[in-house]
C-alpha cells in the first residue's frame, strides 16, 4: 500500500525561534528529534541496523515504526530491533499499525509495543470500506476506541494518523471532523501529518484552535515550493514550521516525527538533511 500521499520568511523565523524554547521545555519531547522510518523504507532492509546506526548519527533521538507483523519488525524480533535502538540512545516511541491487527491479535501488538517501552500506537491508513458511509466511520472510530482501551492496559496511547482522504465528505459532513467528535479524548491523540492537512487545502491552526490539546503528534513533512505533489527535505520547501511549531502548546504537541515520502536526491540524505535543520529551530 501507498502510505500517505505557508511560506517561511527571516523575520518569522526569527520571532518563532525566541518562543520555541519555552514552548518545548513544557513539552515532554522537548528538543527531542524523531524519525518515522517510513522516510527510509527503501533502504532500511538492507541493512537494518547499519541503517539504524546512521538514524542515531544524524541526530535523531526517537522513531516511530512501521510493518510490525507476528513479533518482528524489519525481520527483527522486537527485543532485537529495541535492544539496538536502545544501545544507540534511540527511543521508540510509537509504532503504525494497520487496522486489520486492532481485532487479530491486538493484545500481543501491544505487549510487544510495551516491551520495547512504546508510548503511542497508532492506526496510519484506513481502506474505504472503512468510512463508505457515515455509520461505517462511526463503527470504525468505536473499534479503534475499544483497541484503544486495550493499549491503555499496557501502558500505551492509541493514535490515529491522516491523510488528505480525511478532509473528504462522508455523507455531507468532513470525514477529519467527524473522527475528532467520535474517537474518545481520553484514549486517542491524533497524529496530524502537516504535509497532508496543507496538501488538502486545509489549515493546521484553525483545527488546533477548533480541537485545542488533540494533536499530540505531528508528522514534520515539507511540501515542494513548485510542485505540491512532492517532499522538500524539511526547512526547505514551503510550510513554515517554526510558525507552527510555536503553536505546539496549543495543538498539544507532545512529539513529532519527521517523515518524507519522496526525495530531491536520496532518502538518507534527506533524513540527514532534515535533522540539520530542525536541529536549527530546536
Amino acid at each position: 500500500m501507498d502510505r500517505r500521499k505557508f511560506i517561511q520568511t527571516s523575520a518569522v523565523a526569527t520571532a518563532g525561534m525566541l518562543t520555541l524554547p519555552s514552548i518545548f521545555a513544557e513539552a515532554k519531547g522537548k528538543k527531542d528529534i524523531g524519525l518515522q522510518l517510513y522516510t527510509l523504507r527503501d533502504v532500511i532492509m538492507k541493512d537494518v541496523k547499519g541503517t539504524l546506526d546512521a538514524v542515531a548519527s544524524w541526530g535523531y533521538t526517537q522513531v516511530e515504526t512501521y510493518g510490525y507483523g507476528n513479533g518482528k519488525l524489519f525481520g527483527l524480533p522486537v527485543a532485537e530491533f529495541g535492544a539496538h535502538l536502545k544501545g544507540l540512545g534511540v527511543k521508540v516511541t510509537s509504532g503504525h499499525y494497520g487496522i486489520d491487527l486492532l481485532s487479530t491479535g491486538w493484545e500481543q501488538t501491544c505487549a510487544d509495543a510495551q516491551s520495547m517501552g512504546q508510548k503511542y500506537v497508532v492506526v496510519p491508513w484506513l481502506d474505504k470500506k472503512y468510512y463508505s458511509s457515515l455509520d461505517e466511520l462511526k463503527k470504525t472510530c468505536e473499534s479503534i476506541n475499544k483497541a484503544a482501551e486495550v493499549a491503555k492496559k499496557h501502558k500505551l496511547r492509541m493514535g490515529y494518523h491522516n491523510h488528505a482522504f480525511e478532509f473528504e465528505a462522508v455523507e455531507g459532513k468532513v470525514m477529519f471532523d467527524v473522527m475528532l467528535e467520535e474517537l474518545d479524548p481520553k484514549l486517542v491523540a491524533m497524529e496530524m501529518d502537516i504535509y497532508w492537512v496543507v496538501r488538502a487545502n486545509q489549515n493546521p491552526f484553525a483545527y488546533f484552535e477548533k480541537y485545542p490539546k488533540r494533536f499530540e503528534l505531528w508528522h514534520i513533512k515539507d511540501m515542494d515550493k513548485t510542485s505540491r505533489e512532492n517532499n522538500a527535505d524539511v526547512g526547505t520547501g514551503s510550510i513554515d514550521f517554526v510558525k507552527l511549531l510555536a503553536a505546539g502548546k496549543q495543538a498539544g504537541l507532545k512529539t513529532f516525527f519527521v517523515e518524507q515520502e519522496t526525495y530531491p536526491d536520496n532518502p538518507m540524505l534527506s533524513a540527514e538533511n532534515s535533522a540539520k535543520y530542525m536541529k536549527t529551530i530546536l
